[in-house]
């Protein structure tokens, strides 16, 4: 039974939601503190795998109280739920914060969101892959991409397009634009997955405070030396296999999913390099000395590999679900066996066609990557487009490689 704390310091609000979750009594084990001193008193008394707590509370705040939360007990997922709209607030809770929601909040909405943050939990059943990334605050991104767009948020001529020019190039900052842009603060009416339409949604404004107050965009001075990974390829491959996912005529998924899905399907592997890069320069140097793929012998080390780190870390950030399944399983589309071009076979095709372009441009050490699953295109019924897709993964190659010069 999963132990839920809810907090707030107004004790009307506590009993509101005593009320309306009573019929949660036989699902959850709910209790309630008056204020973030109290919850972090209850804390330390007994184990709780998730907390809601209010944002504007007097002397400790519902961002000061998570950020304690994060620090203590980082398996605890942490969900803002409160009435407070300014900006400068939430972009503190960003952080700190798995979700947010907003007061007054229905009960179906409180109760799918918490069981969304915890179903997840369930069916990877992994306390290591939970302690991993429970902790993680931000995500590592390369200088120049904090660089290009602080620079072009300070010209008032830069449009909504240009920004989204910047913020694709680098998986992290779109992440945690997407976290946001879709947590309950800004009320989006439908899920968000294109970075042009997110940035349109936030405003160039709140995009700037963005940049100015999230950690990830100085994560970088942080990043730790892995031996034999390189940043710039790891960049490079993910936005190789987003162009080439997004070429993919037929997927049936929200336009700009594929895009999305595949800049951010590897993005477990930064997790790994900043919670245990002993394990993932481990897993790296294994597959390199055995000749095997890097996720197999990540799965052989840690029980998980990187698809199913960054899928848990998307999840609670509130990323809709078919970019989770697709991050998650895109090593092992068999898990769902897809019977259509979905968003999951999507990315599966573009990362073995993007790799397929990667170990043939290489001329040093390369890692052993799984082919195509002739089975799993064949399923699909598209056995006739194979040679199309690898002509569209040499172009997007070339159009990249063209946009560094």
């Amino acid at each position: 039974m999963k132990r839920i704390l809810f907090v707030d310091d107004e004790p009307k609000i506590l009993d509101a939601l005593r009320r309306t979750l009573h019929s949660k009594r036989n699902e959850w084990d709910i209790a309630f503190a008056i204020g973030g001193e109290a919850a972090l008193g209850m804390m330390e008394a007994a184990p709780f795998d998730v907390v809601v707590s209010d944002m504007r509370m007097p002397g400790m705040d519902g961002a000061a109280l998570l950020q304690q939360v994060r620090d203590r007990y980082p398996n605890v997922l942490r969900i803002i739920l409160s009435g407070c709209t300014e900006l400068e607030a939430v972009f503190r809770a960003v952080p700190v914060a798995h979700q947010f929601l907003l007061k007054p909040c229905q009960q179906q909405a409180l109760q799918a969101a918490i069981d969304r943050a915890t179903s997840l939990t369930q069916v990877l059943n992994s306390k290591l892959l939970i302690g991993i990334v429970g902790s993680m605050q931000d995500l590592p991104s390369l200088p120049r991409t904090y660089v290009a767009l602080r620079s072009a948020i300070s010209n008032a001529n830069t449009g909504a397009e240009q920004l989204a020019s910047i913020v694709e190039q680098d998986p992290a900052i779109s992440a945690k634009l997407l976290q946001l842009v879709n947590s309950a603060f800004f009320g989006v009416a439908r899920e968000i997955t294109e970075i042009k339409a997110a940035i349109t949604y936030i405003g160039i404004h709140s995009l700037q405070s963005l940049v100015l107050s999230v950690e990830v965009f100085r994560a970088y001075e942080k990043q730790k030396h892995i031996p034999g990974f390189s940043l710039d390829e790891f960049q490079s491959h993910c936005q190789l296999t987003a162009k080439i996912a997004g070429g993919l005529r037929g997927v049936k998924a929200l336009p700009g999913s594929a895009v999305v899905a595949g800049l951010l399907h590897d993005i477990g592997k930064l997790v790994l390099i900043e919670r245990t890069p002993e394990h993932f320069a481990r897993a790296l140097a294994g597959a390199r000395q055995e000749r095997r793929p890097l996720f197999a012998v990540e799965e052989e080390l840690m029980g998980v590999s990187h698809a199913e780190v960054g899928a848990y870390l998307l999840s609670l950030w509130g990323i809709p679900y078919p970019v989770v399944e697709a991050v998650a399983h895109h090593h092992h589309p068999e898990r769902v066996s897809p019977a259509e071009l979905d968003l999951l076979s999507a990315v599966y095709i573009a990362n073995s066609l993007a790799h397929e372009r990667d170990d043939s441009q290489s001329a040093g050490d390369v890692l052993v990557h799984v082919p195509l699953d002739m089975a799993v295109i064949a399923k699909l019924r598209l056995e006739d487009r194979l040679e199309g897709w690898r002509a569209l993964a040499g172009s997007a190659e070339r159009e990249l490689q063209g946009t560094k010069k």
